[in-house]
């Protein structure tokens, strides 16, 4: 393909609403192009997304999936608002049921997989940072009909391997989280890629341990050595609302200051105490007490609860329930309110001046804690979801009317699991993870073209025949090329291919010619091989399928 035949509006600076570099530089790669209610894909976007497309699909025909292409969903308005589908809140599924329904009658048939890719709306309630969190999605949408729940297992645990196998060949860095259910029959598996800009905040340590930071348990803290400075005693705190204010006063560390929260659980109030350094998991409490409903008590009833406004709630003396977090029960002391406007308690000792009754894990856990599993130290990620499987049991089967005959003649509903990927996502993931300083760096299974010819001197014949030849002899190999003929200067033409990051830049000028070659440059390194011109073709062509 020859660059003033193709379209590549590539830009030399990136738009100003542009947030993270996969934005960045699939606007300036000429990817993509803004549009009213989201993003118009260009020539050369389309071709990388093609290309995950393509990797997808060969893997679900690997695995025996048939696909189906049904009616899109319509969008439904709610309070006369679009109310969208979020990218891995499966599909419509009436559809697909309605297949199953209709054309599968008997066990023999079990178990059947279909899917569909097709472009779907995300739930994103505006365009943001472009593809990594799009309005709209090119997504993968699979069901997995079978029998009954341990062949469900057994069915959906294939795409585990899929997945997998995706993310390496897209050059993703990549984990699971989630799990298998509290029965065998059961998963729900989030595939995360390594990304900065991601919206998933993961724990991870050396034990393999892995799991979304809200939900991550963590060891309790070993008990601090050493007495309390003194007894404990009142001290005047005005205008100290904050842990800041009053560690700033008194001269202790926040992580010397107990925090008192006061919640409201199912309507009754209770008192959460953890560290000042610490951030309260209400994930956490809510999960700890069992309760339903849990929103933090407004500041009338944290006075009535407490005699005091808000922020100079204490434990001692408080008549409520209290859990209390295993980091303050570890404390040797610490400075609390004194449920007294204006003053604290220094020199407090947990289980000496209030009682310690129930201690839980509910604060939020932070880098360096030590995980659930072995006790090793976890580190932060941001990661963003590429996919997503999970088991629907009978739910939807029995909600449609998917039925079959099992051996015995007698009607049965169908087990039904789900698999999502966007690909979308993946591709932006990708670039995400893979650029540098120049532009994007492509992993081959995405890159749009195989390699890229840049002519230096177009003017010239003999550098015009030479470059047009050699497109034509790679093109004739099954090779995709990117042609650039333009009449343009050597340095416009060379930042552009670093922008938009081919594997490989075959560059054709006068001067390399008189030398008798062409010179070969990879996109990840920094070296320049010289070849003969006749024994390009078959240079490129190794360089290409290595």
């Amino acid at each position: 393909m020859r660059w003033s035949q193709y379209f590549v509006p590539t830009l030399k600076e990136a738009p100003s609403d542009a947030e993270i570099a996969s934005h960045k530089l699939m606007v300036r790669a000429g990817m993509i192009h803004k549009a009213p209610g989201g993003y118009t894909w260009l020539p050369l976007g389309l071709r990388a997304l093609k290309r995950v497309e393509a990797i997808v699909r060969n893997h679900m025909g690997r695995l025996g999936a048939v696909e189906v292409c049904t009616v899109p969903r319509q969008t439904e308005e709610r309070d006369g608002k679009p109310e969208r589908a979020c990218i891995f809140d499966y599909a419509d599924p009436s559809p697909f049921m309605g297949v199953a329904r209709s054309h599968i009658g008997s066990y023999r048939q079990l178990p059947k997989v279909l899917f569909q890719i097709q472009t779907r709306s995300t739930g994103e309630p505006h365009q943001r940072s472009a593809m990594l969190f799009p309005s709209q999605a090119l997504t993968m949408d699979a069901y997995v009909l079978t029998r009954n729940p341990v062949s469900l297992y057994e069915s959906c645990h294939q795409f585990d391997h899929m997945l997998e196998d995706l993310c390496r060949l897209t050059g993703l860095a990549w984990f699971w989280i989630g799990g298998d259910g509290s029965d065998d029959s059961e998963i729900d598996v989030e595939y995360i890629a390594i990304a900065g800009a991601g919206e998933k905040r993961i724990a991870r340590s050396d034990s393999g341990y892995v799991g979304i930071i809200e939900h991550t348990n963590v060891q309790p803290y070993p008990k601090e050595k050493g007495p309390a400075p003194g007894d404990m005693r009142l001290v005047d705190t005005p205008g100290t609302a904050t842990v800041v204010d009053v560690s700033n006063l008194l001269r202790v560390p926040p992580s010397r200051v107990i925090k008192t929260l006061i919640y409201l659980a199912d309507s009754q109030p209770v008192a959460a105490l953890v560290r000042g350094d610490h951030e309260l998991n209400e994930y956490k409490l809510r999960t700890q007490i069992n309760a339903s409903a849990l929103m933090i008590a407004d500041p009338a009833t944290v006075e009535s609860v407490t005699g005091a406004p808000v922020g100079f709630a204490g434990p001692v003396g408080l008549r409520i329930p209290m859990i209390v977090d295993f980091a303050v029960d570890a404390m040797a002391w610490g400075v609390t309110g004194a449920n007294k406007a204006g003053a604290h308690f220094v020199n407090v000792v947990p289980n000496r001046d209030f009682p310690v009754l129930r201690t839980e894990d509910i604060h939020l856990a932070t880098e360096g804690d030590l995980d659930p599993l072995q006790a090793m130290p976890l580190t932060f990620h941001r990661g963003i979801e590429v996919g997503h499987v999970f088991t629907l049991g009978r739910q939807q089967s029995e909600a449609l009317g998917a039925t079959y005959l099992d051996e015995t003649g007698n009607l049965q509903y169908m087990a039904v699991g789900y698999v999502g990927i966007s690909l979308t996502r993946i591709l932006a993931a990708a670039i995400e993870t893979s650029h540098d300083d120049a532009g994007i760096i492509w992993k081959k299974s995405l890159a749009p073209f195989d390699c890229e010819i840049v002519a230096i001197d177009v003017r010239d014949d003999q550098v015009r025949k030479a470059a047009g030849d050699l497109h034509d002899a790679l093109t004739s190999r099954g090779i995709d090329v990117l042609y650039d003929d333009r009449d343009l200067s050597p340095g416009i033409k060379f930042n552009d291919a670093d922008l938009i990051g081919l594997p490989l830049r075959v560059t054709i000028g006068k001067r390399s010619l008189k030398k008798g070659g062409i010179e070969l440059k990879r996109r990840t390194a920094p070296d320049i091989e010289t070849v003969p011109l006749p024994d390009a073709p078959s240079r490129i062509a190794a360089l290409v399928q290595s």
